[in-house]
């Protein structure tokens, strides 16, 4: 079963950690390289994690460059010549602190994922089935030092590969027959602590928790009762009558309910601790909003992101991407890369109005 993770505290933590090393890298050098990465912490698992960060960029990069009508990238000689290019890159990756630090974020929170949660992990690749060829499943063991097997006895039996589903299908059996030998994500984690110790009673959520008290802690109008700065009756009486999980609505997003979410517990920290979109968004989130939301679209995205930064409250923001972007782009609403993008804009702003 896949691991519940108290989000705000793995935020905190990979933030932290990731500002550490690279303060003190960063403190006498200008550029990270290749080489640099492989070496960067304790964890061998993380430095590999990072590199595969950047091996999904550059997948990213290609499958917008084949979607150019003009060229066949099938061609034998056209991909001959991206993996000799591709080659060329990896021995001159020279990244600065800016661009480093959010790609670091990202590995840090993939690298807990994978020790604590390694079917959750690998079933966010499967995701990519559509999208990636059967090399880049199988190159994927370049990346790999904790649970290897779990992955590659699911890899070399698809050579064709199958659908998510039977991807999917295939993993759950095998981690029910593997999951009581796999090395404790503890042990895989100590390295960790020589940079900054990981509290992980704090990561993990306990699920009989997460599916009453924290509903009801966001439900109780005596936790949200403050100084003026309270939800409605109308909103505190659809927290008091739902027992699942809060929905935004269909069709468009209800901002007075996306507001009250974040401003529970797990999200309060986060309120007005961004200045500017633009600038916040993570190598991994802006392409995923590309992919995701934006039709593959970069320009757009960027678009969306310069008139978010211009307006001057929450429900503005919300109410843009309403009117201009939910709809004409068919949004899931519910969907994961909405709830990143909408966290996102609250921590733009202070207030909701």
């Amino acid at each position: 079963m896949e691991k519940i993770f108290q989000h705000s505290y793995l935020d905190r933590y990979a933030k932290a950690f990731s500002q550490k090393v690279c303060d003190e890298y960063f403190g006498t050098k200008k550029y990270m390289s290749g080489q640099e990465i492989i070496r960067l912490t304790p964890s061998t698992q993380l430095n590999l994690m990072v590199i595969k960060s950047l091996f999904d960029l550059w997948q990213e990069e290609m499958d917008i460059l084949a979607r150019n009508p003009y060229f066949d990238y099938r061609d034998y000689a056209v991909k001959e010549s991206l993996k000799e290019f591709m080659n060329v890159l990896s021995r001159a990756i020279k990244i600065e602190k800016n661009h480093f630090m959010p790609l670091l974020e990202m590995a840090v929170k993939q690298t807990v994922t994978l020790a604590w949660d390694p079917l959750g992990f690998f079933l966010e690749e499967t995701k990519k089935v559509q999208e990636r060829s059967p090399q880049y499943f199988k190159d994927l063991k370049k990346y790999l030092k904790w649970h290897t097997d779990l992955w590659l006895s699911i890899i070399e039996k698809s050579p064709d590969m199958a659908s998510a589903s039977d991807l999917e299908a295939g993993l759950r059996a095998q981690y029910d027959r593997l999951k009581h030998d796999l090395e404790p994500a503890e042990a895989l984690l100590k390295p960790f602590d020589q940079v900054l110790p990981l509290n992980h009673g704090e990561l993990l959520i306990h699920e009989e928790a997460s599916s009453e008290t924290d509903v009801k802690r966001m439900a109780s109008p005596e936790d949200e009762a403050g100084d003026g700065d309270t939800f409605s009756a109308g909103i505190q009486q659809t927290y008091e009558n739902d027992t699942e999980k809060i929905s935004l609505g269909e069709g468009s997003i209800d901002p007075a309910l996306a507001w009250a979410r974040f401003e529970s517990e797990e999200y309060i920290f986060m309120r007005g601790s961004i200045g500017n979109i633009q600038e916040n968004v993570g190598i991994n989130q802006r392409y995923m909003f590309t992919r995701k939301l934006f039709k593959g679209n970069p320009d757009l995205m960027n678009q969306a992101f310069h008139e978010l930064d211009k307006v001057e409250s929450f429900i503005d923001a919300v109410t843009l991407l309403n009117e201009r972007y939910v709809n004409e782009l068919d949004w899931d609403i519910n969907s994961e890369e909405v709830d990143e993008l909408l966290q996102l804009v609250f921590r733009k702003f202070e207030d909701k109005q």
